[in-house]
C-alpha cells in the first residue's frame, strides 16, 4: 500500500496545479496555505493535516471542482474524508468531512462571516445548500468534530492569497507521516 505522503505528492504535483474554483491560487496552493494558517494558529497536528488535505475531494470523482462552479455539488468534503480514511483517523477525516457544513453553519450563526467570504466561496455555498436553518444548525453543533471543522473553515478562508510566500507539501511531511496509520513507527520518515 502506498503511504499517504506519496499518494498526496502525486495529486499535488498533478491535479493540484489546477485553478482553484475562481480563486487566484491553484488548488495545491490553497490547501498548503490553509495548512500554514492552521500551523501558525498553533492547531494540533491532526487539524493541520486536515487543513492541508481538506479539498482533495476536488481532485477526483465523477463530479469535479469545475462541475461545482457550474452549479453541481460535487460533495468533495465527503469524497475527501472517505479517501483520506485509508491513512488517517477521524481527527483528520471528520473536520474535512464537515468543512462545507461549517461554512454554512458559520454563515447562520455569525452574520458577519458571510461578508468575509470570497465571491467564489459565496457561490459554492449556495450550490452546497446555502445558509443552514435552525434544525441544521442544531444537528451540526452536535457533531463531535464541529468545533474543529469551524476552525478548519476559518483557516480555509485564509488560504487564497496569490502573493503569499511559497509553501510545499514537504513542509508538512512530518505531520502527515506522523499521523499516517499505515506507517509503522520505525518506517516513518
Amino acid at each position: 500500500m502506498t503511504n499517504a505522503y506519496d499518494a498526496l505528492s502525486t495529486l499535488f504535483a498533478g491535479e493540484g496545479g489546477q485553478e482553484y474554483l475562481g480563486e487566484q491560487v491553484s488548488m495545491a496552493q490553497h490547501m498548503l496555505q490553509t495548512g500554514r494558517a492552521a500551523r501558525a494558529a498553533g492547531a494540533p497536528a491532526e487539524l493541520v493535516v486536515a487543513a492541508v488535505l481538506h479539498d482533495v475531494g476536488h481532485f477526483s470523482g465523477a463530479i469535479s471542482g469545475r462541475d461545482l462552479m457550474s452549479g453541481n455539488d460535487n460533495h468533495h468534503d465527503a469524497v475527501a474524508a472517505e479517501w483520506l480514511s485509508t491513512w488517517f483517523d477521524e481527527a483528520v477525516t471528520e473536520p474535512v468531512r464537515l468543512h462545507v457544513a461549517a461554512k454554512r453553519y458559520l454563515c447562520a450563526t455569525d452574520p458577519s462571516y458571510y461578508d468575509k467570504l470570497s465571491d467564489a466561496s459565496k457561490f459554492t455555498m449556495a450550490v452546497q445548500g446555502g445558509v443552514m436553518d435552525a434544525a441544521e444548525v442544531a444537528a451540526f453543533a452536535a457533531e463531535p468534530y464541529a468545533q474543529e471543522a469551524c476552525r478548519l473553515r476559518r483557516f480555509d478562508d485564509l488560504g487564497k492569497d496569490p502573493d503569499a510566500p511559497a509553501v510545499t507539501l514537504a513542509d508538512f511531511r512530518g505531520d502527515i507521516d506522523g499521523l499516517d496509520r499505515t506507517l509503522s513507527p520505525r518506517s516513518a520518515r
